[in-house]
This record gives C-alpha cells, structure tokens and sequence, in this order.
C-alpha cells in the first residue's frame, strides 16, 4: 500500500526531471484544446437512449411507467423520449459534472507532470478528500462506483480507500414516513396488514434504497424490506446521459489519437448503464434473486445461503426478503476472509463458467458471514445487476483460462478471437510477445502494485536513473505498439464481469495480499473439464492431456493426465514462474486411493469417458502387441529338424501350415469353424503395429509399470516368455490379496507372499525391483464403496466387450459375417500370406 513519505533529503525522479524539460503549460494547453474540439462535437451530435438488443444484464420485458413518464424498466424509446423533454436539465447537470471533475482532474495531472508519483503521495490525503466530497456531492450514481473501488487496496493508496470507504456508510436516509408512505401505496394498504413491526429507523441506506428490519404480519419471523428512493429513476437518468457524454469525449479522443483502436467505450458505459437502470426494478431483482438461488442449490454449491424471496410482498420499488444476521466480509478479520473468499470464489465461478447466471455486483455489503451457520457461512445478497451468458462464451473462457494459466499464448490469442477480444486477422507475431509481458505478471498475483513492480523487474528498471529511462523507453515502445498496431477490443459484457472481477479480487487481496485469481482459479477449471461430456468440454480436455506426434497424430500423456486429476483436487503443481507446470507431478500429490475413488465419482465422468476410450484403445493395442511377440517367441522355441536331414531345409514354417481352427464371432456364442495357418490369423487377429503404435505401447508399458508393478506391466507387454517370473510373482501377488479361492487363509496368504517376495529380492540385472504397487492397486479396489465398485466394473466390463468385439470384427475375413472395415495392414498383411 502505498503511503506519503516524509525525508529530510529529496531527489527528483525521473518524471520530475522531464518537467525542467517539457513544456508542462504547453502541453496541458494542447491537451486541452483536443478534449475541448472533441467535446464540442459530441455536443454536436446530441446524445440517444443506448441500443441494448444484445445486452448481457438479466432483465424484465414487462414495461411499466413512473409518475413522470420515466419506464420502470430498461426501454430505449420511452428513455429517448423522457430525455427529449429535458433538455434544460440534462445540460445542467452535464455543467454540474463538469465543474466539478475537471479542476480536480486539471489538479491531479498538474501534480504528476511536475512532481511525479511522489508529489502525487505526498498530497495523497488531500486529493483523496477532494475526490470524496466530490462523489458525495454527484450523487447516487457516482457513490456507488466509488464503494466498489473503496477495496482495490492493490489499486488505490491508503488515503484513498480510507476516504472511500465513508462512502460505504455516509450515504444519507431519506425520511421513515417517506419510505412507509412508499410501503404502503405499492403495497396497496395499510402498514400494519403486513407487518406486526418494523424497525423506526433504516438498519442500511444505500445510493437508491434503504433497509428495513420488520416482522411479518402473525408469523414469528422477520425479513429485510428494500425501499427505493424517491425520484431516483430522474436521478439516475440525468447521471447515465452525463457519464454517456464523458464516455463519448473519451471515445472520440481514443479515435483521434489511437485510431487503430477498436473498444466501443461508449457501448461499454452502455452496458454498465443498462444494468444500473435494471438495479431499480425490484421484481426483476427478486426474480434474479429465486433463480440464482435454484441454480446454487441445483449446483449443490456448499456454504453459500441466498435468502429466501417474499415474492407476494414484491413490487417494482419495495423487495422484501428472509432476514440474514452477519457481518461484512471485508470488515472480516484476515484469516477469515482468506476461508472465506474460496467459498465465494466457488460460487462465482459456477456462476460464470458453469450456470452462465452471474452476480455482477458483489461489493463488500452484498457479501456477508453468517452469525448462524446452519445455513451456509457465507450470504449472498443483493441481486438487482446479474448477466447471462451464453454457453460458448462460457466455453471460451474455460479454455482462456486453461491457456492463460499454461502460458499457452499462442492458443490464448485464439481465445481472445472467439471472445471478440482479437481481430481474426490480427499479427501474432506482434500479439504474443506483448501478451506475455501484459499478461504474466496479472497471473502471478497480488494485484496493481505487485503487477507495477513485476512491470519494472520485466523492463530492468532497478531505480537508478539510466535503467529507468531506458525501461520507460522500451515500456513505451510497447505500449505504442498496443496502441498502433494491435486493434483489440473490450466487449460490453467485460463492463459487468471487470466490475464482479475487480470487487471480488480486492476483497481477497485484504485477506491474502499475493491472492492469485488465475491459479486460484484453476482446480475448478480443471473439476469442470472431467465432469462435462459436452464436446467442447471434451476438446479442451483433450487439448491440455494430448500431445502432438511426428506422424501428425496425438498421444495421452500419463504425466498430464496426472497433474489434471490433481489439479481437480486442489492440489496444482507450479513452475518457478508459478505457471501451472504440466510436465510436472506435485510433490504432495493425491494418492493411489485418492485418484481412484475420484475417479469414480460423478464429477470426474468426463474423464472416465476420455479413459474409457483410451482404455479400449490401449487394451487392443497391448493384446495386439502380446499376442505378436508371444507368438514369435512360442512358434521360435518350437523344436527344429537336425539339419543333417535330407529333407530339413524343404519343411515348411510353421506359421504358414494351414488347418482347420475354431474362431470366435461377435454377438454369437457358437464359434466359427475355419481353414487357415497360424501366420493368417495372426496378421488379421494381431495387425503388426506402426511406428507410432509402438512409441505409444512403451509409454504404456511405463505407465503400466508404474502403476501396477513391473510384473504386471511384464505381462501385458507381451514380454512373460522372457520373464517367465513375472508371470509367477503376479499370480501369488493376486494370491496374497485373498482375490482368489486358494489364498482365503490367512497363512496361504501370507506363503504367497513369502514365495513372490523372494522372486522379486532381485532383478534379472541384479538391481532391487520396483515396489509393489500391484497390490496396493487391489488393496485401493478393496477399499472402495459399492457404488464405486459398481462403476469400476461397468467400465471395465464395457472395455473388455468392446475390446473383444474388434478382435472378432478382425476375424471376419475367415468366419465371414457383416462386411467389418479391416485394418489397411491388416489387409496388406493378409494377401501377403
């Protein structure tokens, strides 16, 4: 946090020094004259109702009028028409906005051109007073962008957030008998037909409501009654029209200065409009309210309790509903809100990655601990802004998410395309080194002022003044490329999610100062990539565990698939730069049980699909490899003719003697009779496997080996004729687990185990052998629950039939049958013979 510094000795810095340089007069003169030109044709132009045909904010379509003609629900033409009437008081207010942000803006720059960042601290108290005063005096609207910034402590000074966060306290309440009189004609009759008491005095005033504590009219419970402000909608109104024209004078020095770039400001003070208009329709806000509370509770997220809605004591200006006892996150102890911030992390996130229904206005009053925790120890309150999203908007930013937490900023870029970020047409080349600067020092955590000392150590700027000069050069060549060269855009939806983002950050940051969204992010990126089948879904999945082969194919890599299955547990392996390392197992790293019993449970099902298929794959190919080298080596230790024999060099191979067989047929327990020699039925029953075939075998056979024992894994290779104790020290392993009839006593158990121990004392090569992971492997079976069981064996019965099914398709040539697509070399093979 940033805090004014008081020395004895001072010396200029950088930015002062270029004050004895520029111009300063001449330069806030031009500035001047550019904002002035740009003022006056946005003045021009007038200023319309903004379009919200492809708003993101969750809105009601019924539309109602207030007493002056102003909709009590967002509409363009009835809004156009309001302000057409108004004229006169638009302007003023515009004035207003004017005479009192330009002199402290004048102020603010003035101090930093001439005095540098430690001017600025030095008189950080003071602007951070003159800034407050001037909130307070502009209003509802201005008051409730001041609250959201008042817990940025990584973007603000002390000063700052100090002043701000009166703010959180100071808004003033309007009269009791005002707000009864309010009660009363929405409700349509007397205070007492609903309530048997209600609180003299607001227990909360807010920028557009006040809150009630009352009892419910002859029930023994008490809830929390919202009462709009009188003439807020005016208010309000007047406030959207002045920030549009602050956001058109903006948008219209962006063009002249930095043309190249493409963000609608304007649409995005649009959106942030839109949805504070829609704050001010309470049924709208009940409505938003019950279904974000279905969808937690459908979501079965744990910890967080949205408070029931009095939805038959709902009106467009009063919202009335169950009561919650608590105190304010932020003025939650470190500690607490570190425990805290997770469980409201998990329910943003399923919010905006999973159910596409968000709040986008959690400041530290909407967020509250519980003083019962009965029902949840977290409170979500205060749904008048939520957004939709739509499911591939949802699905991009998984995958953004997945990339930017990999530093996969090539695949990031796409991301950014489909999210309308990034021009399709955009210069790579020119994006992702400028991502990477931009970017990694965000995911490393900590907020803006760890985010500007990442920023000097990237740029060299150690503090002398030649590497200051010369990192300001360089950061400025960049920041001139973004500027000129990289069209990028910020759609309207960024105005909702940035304003849940920046609030839900700064609260962590209070309790955890190197607080690391992106990665705190990332387990439950990874929990939703193996539950959801959706091909989406299924395609990023595939993207983080596959890697590219030299054949132009891909292959599963065990080590990925380990740091996923991890990951989903909230435990994440990092590289130095804290990047997600996926080449890299935790050291802390889930057991066998653990992985197992995850592995079976509903949320991992995406997975257990992907490993289905990949099981049936890696099955078939290792019954392929086996059968090829058990073959070879069976029909190569066959006894041969002496060689002295006349007719020995005539004899045929043994492979290519043909005679009768019996066959297995798919879907048929009766065996097919038919006519071929050894050497046929293994080209077709055991294609020879490709290059890329037998790469992906020996990485199986280390996967195997490591986690079910080299004996194990000896056997499914195909390589027991060589190791013929591998065979042995396997079936007394399984003996010693008591999975088998013959070893239900304890001390048959127990001589197994004495005999497999001393075939294994020592390697073939003399070395120790692996330890014995094939038992632990039947042990975590044994451990498991019948539901678990129940999956394990279903999928495992659906490998072993398919498996089973591709051997007999294979077999089709002999036993004949539907056509069945054989493998090309199976065929190959096969006219070879």
């Amino acid at each position: 946090r940033a805090r004014a510094t008081t020395t004895t000795t001072t010396r200029a810095t950088p930015t002062a020094r270029l004050a004895g340089v520029i111009d300063v007069k001449r330069v806030t003169e031009v500035a001047g004259t550019a904002a002035l030109e740009v003022s006056k044709s946005v003045r021009m132009r007038g200023v319309e109702a903004p379009d919200v045909d492809k708003s993101y904010v969750a809105r009601s379509s019924a539309l109602e009028m207030d007493e002056d003609g102003l909709p009590l629900v967002y509409d363009k033409a009835q809004i156009q028409k309001y302000w057409d009437k108004q004229g006169g008081a638009l302007q003023r207010r515009w004035g207003e906005f004017l005479s009192l942000s330009v002199p402290f803006l004048t102020k603010v720059a003035t101090l930093a051109i001439t005095g540098g960042s430690a001017e600025l601290s030095k008189n950080d108290r003071a602007l951070a007073k003159d800034a407050r005063i001037i909130i307070e005096k502009l209003g509802p609207t201005y008051i409730k962008a001041g609250q959201m910034m008042s817990v940025r402590p990584d973007v603000l000074p002390q000063a700052a957030l100090d002043e701000l966060a009166v703010l959180q306290d100071s808004v003033k309440a309007f009269e009791t008998s005002v707000a009864i009189d309010t009660i009363e004609s929405e409700l349509g009759g007397p205070l007492a037909e609903f309530f048997d008491e209600i609180s003299e005095t607001p227990v909360a005033a807010a920028s557009l409501a006040q809150v009630y504590r009352a009892k419910l009219k002859g029930k023994d419970e008490y809830v929390a009654v919202k009462v709009q402000r009188p003439k807020i909608l005016d208010t309000v109104s007047k406030d959207l029209y002045v920030l549009r024209r602050a956001a058109e004078v903006y948008q219209g020095l962006i063009e002249r200065f930095a043309p190249q770039q493409r963000t609608d400001y304007v649409g995005l003070l649009n959106e942030w409009a839109v949805g504070f208009y829609t704050e001010l329709d309470f049924l709208n806000e009940a409505a938003n309210q019950q279904k974000l509370r279905d969808l937690l509770m459908q979501e079965e997220v744990k910890d967080i309790y949205v408070p029931e809605v009095k939805h038959e004591l709902c009106t467009r200006r009063i919202l009335v509903t169950e009561w919650m006892d608590g105190v304010k996150l932020s003025d939650c102890p470190p500690e607490e809100i570190r425990e805290l911030v997770g469980i409201g992390q998990e329910c943003f996130l399923v919010q905006l990655l999973q159910v596409g229904f968000f709040h986008s206005d959690p400041h530290p009053g909407n967020l509250m601990k519980l003083n019962d925790p009965s029902k949840g120890k977290l409170a979500l309150l205060d749904f008048g802004l939520v957004a939709s999203i739509q499911q591939e908007d949802m699905d991009t930013m998984v995958s953004s998410i997945i990339h930017l937490a990999n530093k996969d900023y090539p695949s990031l870029v796409d991301d950014f395309i489909n999210l309308k970020i990034l021009p399709t047409d955009c210069d790579r080349a020119k994006v992702v080194p400028l991502m990477d600067k931009a970017l990694s020092p965000y995911v490393k955590g900590g907020g803006a002022k760890k985010y500007e000392a990442e920023l000097k150590r990237m740029y060299n700027m150690d503090g002398s003044l030649s590497s200051t000069a010369g990192g300001f050069q360089a950061m400025t060549q960049d920041l001139l490329t973004v500027l000129n060269d990289i069209p990028f855009s910020i759609p309207p939806y960024f105005a909702l999610l940035g304003r849940a983002v920046v609030t839900l950050e700064g609260i962590a940051l209070l309790g955890n100062p190197d607080y690391r969204l992106v990665m705190e992010a990332y387990p439950f990126v990874a929990r939703k990539l193996l539950r959801e089948d959706r091909p989406e879904a299924q395609r990023a999945l595939q993207e983080v565990l596959y890697a590219s082969t030299q054949g132009g194919g891909s292959i599963l890599q065990g080590r990925r698939l380990a740091v996923m299955l991890n990951s989903a547990m909230g435990i994440v392996a990092k590289s130095e730069d804290v990047f997600v390392d996926l080449e890299t197992i935790p050291e802390d790293a889930a057991t066998l049980d653990q992985s197992l019993k995850y592995l079976l449970q509903p949320q991992a099902a995406s997975l257990r699909n992907l490993l289905e298929r990949e099981a049936e794959t890696a099955a078939d190919l290792l019954l392929r490899q086996s059968l090829r080298k058990g073959a070879t080596r069976l029909f190569a230790q066959l006894p041969k003719p002496p060689s002295w024999l006349p007719f020995a060099s005539s004899l045929p191979n043994p492979l290519d003697i043909s005679g009768p067989v019996l066959l297995p047929v798919r879907g048929s327990s009766t065996p097919a009779p038919a006519f071929a020699s050894p050497g046929q039925l293994l080209d077709l029953a055991a294609p020879q496997l490709d290059l890329e075939e037998e790469v992906f075998a020996i990485s199986l056979g280390d996967l195997a080996a490591g986690l079910i024992g080299k004996d194990a894994a000896t056997v499914l290779t195909g390589d027991a004729f060589l190791e013929p104790e591998a065979i042995a020290a396997l079936f007394l392993s399984i003996i010693a687990t008591g999975e088998l009839p013959i070893g239900s006593s304890q001390e048959v158990r127990q001589l197994a185990a004495n005999a497999r121990d001393s075939l294994r004392h020592v390697t073939p090569e003399g070395e120790e052998s692996e330890e014995q992971s094939f038992e632990d492997l039947i042990a975590a079976v044994q451990r498991l629950d019948e539901n678990e069981r129940e999956v394990l064996q279903a999928t495992t019965s659906r490998v072993i039939s398919r498996v089973y099914d591709k051997f007999c398709d294979r077999l089709v040539p002999l036993t004949g049958g539907a056509p069945v697509a054989v493998d090309e070399v199976s065929s190959v093979a096969l006219n070879a013979r």
